[in-house]
């Protein structure tokens, strides 16, 4: 990297904290710090929802796939999510919306102590909040892979970096500036991406090597399903991350959360369709080509960082290098916002009375040492792994093993066509789904990524169908949750919050 590239880096590092300030001024309660009052724009939600899916995990882990398989990276990775957001549009996002509106819930989990009862909401809060934090070291040394592949900086040192730039601004703006971050990272990913995107073709002869490379690079390349990534795979995958990408990963309920209204979300949620079934076209194209311009990589997660290293000029990388940094520090400060607004709101409270008496700025203040914690202790547990191939196998292996059993009581809960399903339905479908992934995973020592991914989440939705057929726990009160948000409030009326009802 030139002097130039580091000035670009070192300007974005200086524009994320100011972001942060900014934010401050917005924030003056937990609904501002958790969910923004509900005031960012329906095309600045959707934007926001779209780039909390990125990380520097792309670029490293999903890398490595583009260079051996090809074309079916997009096909089971961005296809899947984007159709999945799109069902979800049209089935959970403005549900979501309303928890907030007619319910004042800040927290994706703070509704399910009245959906079910306080158990299971605390079940679910602790297993997902396990899961995010080693999901989130996982991240960290993502961006670390890559900033040692680009300039040398040693491990521990690039997770420093970038987690200290992350604390100063999500503990200082919340929601805000997580999601205003989020528009820089697309506005940073747009030059970077469109930058790889015409030096690749300009290396390959001109447009014409969008058709012609297929046949240069290896066999299979340019099929849909390769090697382990099968049709089954992909249907899964699909399964999975309709759940996952519309509340399942909590940080992406919020986006839906802090939209003005139920109609609202519902808009934010195609425009983050849309952007993922074109837009990572554009980022992985130059990936596929990859064999074609660095043929024969020992080490296949170094595929992107040879390409920008081969392909761009000086300034461009430090761009490219500015936009993975932004990645990741838009996912973790997306989850370090909803992890703290699980605590702060769902667990603390249970654990330690003096919380539920907290003043409105007290309780701020609490969210603030959440956030910071939970971005602290993740870069401890990042540091602690020195980098060593844990990068894939912690975001499919954990993932695959508590997002499924997770997010079918929290999604499922919403939706009128599961009333019947109560406390008992949603805690067996919990712990059967966790039991059958460790079964699948460490029992059986099952290999396919289908079964690991598929057969947890499958699992937990039969049991939770299944068992709210046979045992009822069907009540007043959570049908009355349940059918308040089919509608969005007439007048948007002050929230009555759960806590409250409660």
């Amino acid at each position: 990297m030139t002097a130039l590239d580091w000035a670009i880096l070192s300007g974005y590092f200086l524009v994320m904290v100011g972001i942060g300030l900014w934010a401050k001024s917005r924030v003056h309660n937990v609904a501002d710090f958790f969910t923004a009052g509900g005031r960012i724009p329906w095309w600045l939600s959707g934007i926001s929802h779209h780039m909390s899916g990125y990380s520097a995990v792309m670029f490293v882990a999903f890398a490595a796939v583009a260079y051996n398989y090809g074309l079916a990276m997009y096909v089971w990775w961005a296809l899947t999510i984007g159709l999945g957001v799109g069902i979800g549009a049209f089935v959970f996002a403005a549900r979501w919306n309303r928890l907030r509106s007619k319910h004042g819930v800040a927290s994706p989990l703070e509704y399910l102590a009245r959906r079910y009862n306080l158990p299971t909401q605390q079940a679910l809060a602790y297993s997902g909040a396990l899961l995010k934090v080693v999901d989130i070291a996982a991240k960290w040394v993502a961006i670390s892979v890559l900033l040692r592949g680009f300039a040398g900086v040693p491990i521990i040192w690039g997770i420093l970096i970038t987690g200290v730039v992350t604390l100063a601004y999500i503990t200082l703006g919340g929601l805000w500036a997580d999601v205003l971050t989020d528009f820089g990272q697309f506005v940073i990913q747009g030059f970077a991406g469109v930058a790889m995107f015409i030096a690749f073709l300009a290396h390959l002869g001109g447009v014409s090597a969008l058709w012609t490379m297929w046949g240069d690079l290896p066999e299979g390349h340019g099929d849909p399903f390769s090697g382990p990534y099968t049709l089954t795979f992909f249907l899964a995958l699909l399964f999975i991350k309709t759940f996952e990408y519309n509340g399942g990963m909590w940080n992406l309920a919020q986006r839906y959360m802090a939209a003005p209204s139920g109609s609202a979300a519902k808009r934010s949620a195609l425009l983050s369709s849309g952007l993922w079934l074109v837009w990572p076209l554009i980022l992985f194209l130059p990936m596929f080509a990859a064999p074609l311009i660095v043929p024969g990589l020992a080490n296949a997660e170094q595929a992107y960082v040879e390409l920008a290293k081969t392909l761009l000029p000086p300034g461009v990388i430090g761009l490219v290098l500015a936009g993975f940094f932004s990645h990741t520090m838009a996912m973790v400060s997306s989850d370090a916002n909803v992890i703290s607004s699980v605590v702060t709101r769902d667990i603390a409270p249970v654990l330690v009375r003096a919380v539920r008496n907290l003043s409105e700025r007290a309780e701020l203040t609490f969210a603030r040492v959440t956030t910071f914690a939970f971005v602290v202790i993740s870069m401890v547990i990042a540091i602690s792994t020195e980098g060593q191939g844990v990068v894939l196998k912690i975001v499919v292996d954990l993932v695959a093993a508590t997002m499924g059993p997770i997010s079918i009581p929290l999604m499922l809960g919403l939706l009128p066509w599961f009333r019947r399903s109560g406390p008992t339905a949603a805690i067996v479908s919990w712990a059967a789904g966790l039991g059958v992934w460790v079964v699948v995973k460490w029992v059986l020592e099952e290999t396919s990524q289908t079964m690991v991914v598929g057969v947890p989440l499958v699992t937990s939705l039969v049991l939770y169908v299944a068992i709210g057929l046979l045992k009822p726990e069907r009540t007043a009160g959570r049908d009355t949750l349940i059918d308040s948000l089919d509608t969005d409030p007439v007048d948007e009326p002050k929230p009555v919050t759960l806590r409250q009802e409660r």
